[in-house]
């Protein structure tokens, strides 16, 4: 179930920048008309807490994004001088994504690196593995390892964390399926899946965040435990 921003949301706020836990279902741009999305419920709270509501809204840069239906942790920087550091920590490959990812039955191996060529399709939202020659194509490559696998009512499923190192559309879901590995509750490319909006949702979640501070350089480190039903069976932080 979609939850709304509250202040408890928040992990870190500093004068330089915001850390938020994003839960699934909300849109961190460009949501459809009349639905708040992310970046705006933040813009309407710095506004609030710093008294200025109904005068300019404050700065906010979004940094990197996330699905909406995909939960974890955003950073946004506040200031343009934070902002630009953080991108330049994103483009330089100085920003650790982890995320935690719950996929249907049991991956023939245990770790590896997958590398692809995606191409987007922009009418359909979709992404899907080409050759590399193919008009349009990116590169992308991810690493996973499996953390465990449960026999339960659903069939074997297995907890995966996985490790980005491009950020390309729909990357680890487009990839994973491609192997084998199709993520629980993602109907887009797991039509066995079911709706990712029906109760236990897409099982991805960006769990971990690690980066410099862009003002003082040191590193920050922060962790959220995946909400969504379909991680309840793994020793994730949650009983099972």
């Amino acid at each position: 179930m979609k939850r709304g921003f509250s202040k408890e949301d928040i992990l870190m706020e500093d004068e330089e920048i915001l850390v938020v836990h994003k839960h699934a279902g909300t849109a961190v741009q460009s949501a459809r008309f009349g639905q708040m999305d992310l970046e705006h419920e933040l813009l309407n709270y710095l506004a609030a807490s710093q008294g200025q509501r109904g005068r300019q809204m404050p700065y906010l840069a979004v940094i990197h994004r996330l699905d909406q239906p995909v939960e974890g942790i955003l950073v946004f920087g506040k200031k343009p001088q934070a902002a630009r550091k953080l991108n330049e920590a994103m483009q330089k490959d100085r920003m650790e994504k982890i995320y935690l990812a719950v996929t249907d039955g049991k991956p023939e191996r245990m770790e590896g690196k997958l590398v692809d060529y995606l191409k987007k399709d922009g009418k359909t939202n979709r992404s899907e593995v080409v050759s590399k020659d193919t008009p349009g194509a990116k590169r992308a490559e991810l690493s996973f390892r499996v953390l465990e696998t449960s026999q339960g009512p659903e069939g074997t499923r297995s907890l995966v964390q996985i490790r980005l190192k491009t950020g390309r559309h729909h990357q680890i879901r487009v990839q994973m399926a491609h192997a084998g590995m199709p993520l629980c509750g993602d109907s887009k490319y797991h039509p066995a899946a079911g709706s990712e909006r029906g109760d236990d949702g897409l099982a991805l979640c960006a769990c971990s965040l690690s980066f410099a501070h862009p003002r003082n350089g040191k590193q920050l480190q922060f962790q959220v435990t995946p909400e969504g039903r379909a991680f309840s069976g793994f020793s994730c932080g949650r009983e099972k």
